[in-house]
């Protein structure tokens, strides 16, 4: 699959920002699509993920309550939604598609999605 990020950007603490992961090739629903970050001088870090056929959803912890992620089938894309940004938010966010299903429990594992965006920027500052 070809996956583009899009929708990253500059916001003050507490805005909000859509982030979309438009992803191109055939098959799109039958994959699990995954939102990871990896911020200056860290490790990446899943986000969230998103069943695609049988809608599973995790979103982790530390950003339960202010991240979303949802799809739009028709257009192969699945959205990352942020609200409240927090300077820790900062990071550049990529989007992914992997073959194993989305545990509802368990965070996100890179190692397990297979074909990567570019990322985007987002940056949280006052």
């Amino acid at each position: 699959f070809q996956v583009v990020e899009s929708g990253g950007g500059t916001v003050q603490p507490g805005g909000s920002l859509r982030l979309s992961c438009v992803v191109s090739g055939s098959g799109f629903e039958d994959y699990t699509i995954g939102w990871f970050r990896q911020a200056p001088g860290k490790e990446r870090e899943g986000v969230a993920c998103r069943g695609i056929t049988d809608g599973s959803i995790r979103v982790v912890d530390s950003v339960g309550g202010r991240f979303t992620i949802s799809r739009d089938n028709a257009k192969n894309t699945v959205y990352l939604q942020m609200n409240d940004l927090k300077p820790e938010d900062t990071a550049i966010y990529y989007c992914a598609t992997s073959e194993y299903y989305c545990s509802p429990i368990h965070d996100p594992n890179s190692k397990r999605y297979e074909d990567w965006g570019q990322g985007t920027r987002v940056t949280v500052s006052s």
